[in-house]
């Protein structure tokens, strides 16, 4: 098995979109900092991000809804034709991307749940899911249609605020490419 190779960049993520060759990628899976984040601590129903009494945080800076538009006509330029995209959102934030990502020409297939076993930060109801936004560049038919549209993978603890376990992006990688093909998270 030979080595998987891999780049890491630490630049806004349209940028770095627009410095990709058009149609050079197989699988895009992305995770924003969704502005509901931002909501949610101001009126004090998430701790996990706690800084300050200013809208900022110590561990990332959050992708504006206004934005949507821009990246998601990027992440279509920058895919291969047939090929997928998953979007990771909360409930909010999926009424605002889904129409920005349709608008950018992607399919809409269904939102996925990530379960996270456990619940979360809230207020009304403690989450204890995210969704996953599942959109198709052209036609392409997953590898396993015996996987469910809920991914029971735990949370993880302890560490950076809005990591998400290796468990989420392994199964959406294994339905949406093949080795040696290109994925950009």
């Amino acid at each position: 098995m030979s080595p998987v190779s891999f780049e890491l960049s630490n630049v806004d993520a349209v940028r770095w979109l627009q410095h990709q060759p058009s149609e050079s990628i197989d699988l895009v899976i992305t995770d924003p900092a969704y502005e509901s984040l931002e909501k949610h601590r101001a009126v004090g129903t998430t701790t996990r991000l706690k800084h300050s009494k200013a809208s900022s945080n110590d561990w990332f800076r959050i992708f504006p809804n206004a934005r949507f538009g821009e990246l998601f006509a990027e992440v279509h330029r920058v895919l291969r034709r047939n090929t997928h995209f998953y979007l990771l959102c909360d409930a909010e934030t999926m009424f605002v991307a889904k129409p920005a990502a349709e608008q950018a020409g992607f399919k809409f297939w269904k939102p996925l749940v990530w379960d996270k076993r456990t619940i979360g930060m809230g207020y009304h109801s403690r989450a204890r899911y995210e969704f996953i936004l599942f959109f198709e560049k052209g036609k392409r038919r997953l590898n396993d249609l015996g996987t469910s549209d809920v991914l029971s993978v735990p949370r993880v603890h302890g560490r950076y605020p809005a990591e998400k376990p290796v468990g989420v992006s392994a199964i959406l990688i294994h339905q949406s490419s093949q080795p040696g093909e290109t994925v950009a998270d």
